[in-house]
């Protein structure tokens, strides 16, 4: 996760954090809330959403990263994680590590504070959701880091000091599987078929903005 501005966020007490790696700090996340006993230990009730587009720019607001008002940035790709704990919308928690909102905050908070559906912006900045069951995630997921590397080979951020996330069947990085979304790929309707597509494909369910809320209040409770 880069933006042109590498200001180092504040770290988040607790949980682990490094800059620019959002991907694997929710990697982590998962496993912490499952470990602790904040999530059902086979991370069931856990989600993890890639926000990204085509362009591969992507407002957020209240990112600690931004060094503008309301602290919008432009990523060229997010990643949280978020909770379903009931069967309402406000039920449902957010953790991103990133926000200076609190952590972990509501689904419906964090909609209205940092993706903000109801402003309008161009086109080319339109946010899609790819939604992916934790449980998979951890399963599929692997990183090398080489995004994070210019065209020489240095490093854009300083990686994390742990090693990479190879995937169980031994992939050592699919990230680009995950963040390369387009219109097409996003669902029409949001209906439970749609819901109950994330519990078995690997790389979830793709939804628009305007239907990230009700996809959620469709999902059953785990918990």
């Amino acid at each position: 996760m880069t933006t042109s501005n590498l200001e180092v966020p504040l770290q988040v007490p607790t949980f682990h954090h490094t800059p620019y790696y959002c991907e694997e700090n929710v990697y982590l996340l998962c496993k912490k809330l499952c470990d602790d006993g904040l999530a059902n230990t086979n991370g069931s009730d856990l989600f993890i959403i890639f926000i990204s587009n085509e362009k591969k720019q992507i407002p957020l607001w209240h990112q600690k990263a931004s060094q503008r008002a309301e602290g919008v940035i432009l990523w060229d790709y997010h990643v949280i994680c978020v909770q379903k704990k009931g069967n309402e919308n406000s039920s449902s928690l957010v953790w991103d590590l990133d926000s200076s909102l609190p952590i972990p905050s509501s689904l419906g908070s964090y909609v209205a504070e940092s993706i903000r559906p109801s402003i309008q912006i161009f086109s080319e900045f339109k946010r899609f959701f790819r939604v992916v069951h934790a449980p998979i995630f951890l399963r599929h997921f692997a990183s090398d880091r080489r995004h994070m590397k210019d065209s020489a080979g240095n490093w854009i951020a300083e990686p994390p000091l742990h090693e990479a996330i190879v995937a169980e069947d031994g992939t050592i990085h699919n990230l680009n599987e995950y963040i390369t979304v387009s219109p097409d790929d996003v669902v029409k309707n949001v209906g439970a078929d749609n819901v109950n597509v994330v519990f078995s494909e690997k790389h979830g369910v793709v939804v628009g903005e305007n239907d990230l809320m009700e996809f959620f209040s469709l999902i059953p409770d785990e918990s």
